[in-house]
């Protein structure tokens, strides 16, 4: 099993990035793509619908936590929710994490979504993870065992200082990622600027053209066009990998 995390500042493109890796890797095996973003977005840009989410399971939990039987354990009641709530679809099964419904902080979704992808991860050649936006997943040690985490920027300077500080964070944590890499997000034609990609010390993978259709799906809310610039970019960013 090879698992990816996207991450980046927000607004750089990482659910669009994540939504075409997926679509890449489903031509090459079943995949589990996981929207770790409470601001849920990957359903829609994949087309697909979500049966429920992490944070629906947490408030569940917490309403039964104490009215469950001595032989209907806690784990054997989180594997047949995550079931429930796993979208199938074709070549590919989606998980979202959703928001919890009080003010409570994540740490208790995050945690919740670390075990559903101990539950289910082996059952896939490749997992995907849309993760928050900024440096929340790797602080609550979401993505801490995945492969390759791809750090998208969009040419800003403030995209590339999160890249930064996303690597120094996953060397304080000891995060065990084979691979660091950054992609730029071509947004409007801007030429690579080689140094600054140099300063964050990660691997530049490549850069992803501007593509209008990709723009106007987005705009219109709709699933992403199967076939489009952006689209191809990603299978040879993924070349790259595997």
């Amino acid at each position: 099993m090879h698992a990816f995390a996207i991450s980046g500042k927000g607004g750089t493109g990482k659910t669009i990035l994540s939504a075409m890796i997926v679509r890449e890797l489903v031509k090459r095996g079943l995949v589990l793509a996981i929207d770790a973003d409470p601001d849920s977005n990957l359903p829609e840009i994949l087309g697909v619908e979500a049966n429920g989410t992490v944070g629906d399971i947490r408030e569940e939990l917490l309403e039964k936590k104490y009215s469950l039987s001595p032989e209907y354990t806690k784990d054997v009641w989180l594997e047949g929710k995550t079931y429930e709530i796993l979208s199938e679809n074709d070549g590919f099964d989606l998980i979202v994490m959703g928001r919890p419904e009080g003010p409570e902080c994540y740490c208790m979704v995050n945690n919740l979504l670390r075990r559903i992808m101990d539950i289910l991860t082996e059952n896939y050649d490749y997992t995907v993870i849309d993760s928050e936006a900024g440096l929340e997943h790797i602080s609550r040690r979401t993505t801490i065992d995945v492969q390759d985490m791809i750090v998208v920027t969009d040419g800003s300077q403030q995209s590339f200082d999160t890249a930064v500080r996303i690597k120094r964070l996953s060397e304080q944590l000891k995060a065990r990622f084979d691979h660091l890499y950054v992609v730029i997000n071509d947004t409007k034609n801007h030429p690579v600027d080689i140094e600054q990609v140099k300063r964050t010390g990660l691997s530049f993978l490549g850069s992803i053209p501007y593509d209008p259709e990709i723009e106007k799906a987005c705009f219109e809310g709709v699933p992403l066009p199967e076939q489009s610039q952006a689209g191809e970019a990603v299978h040879h960013l993924l070349e790259k990998i595997l």
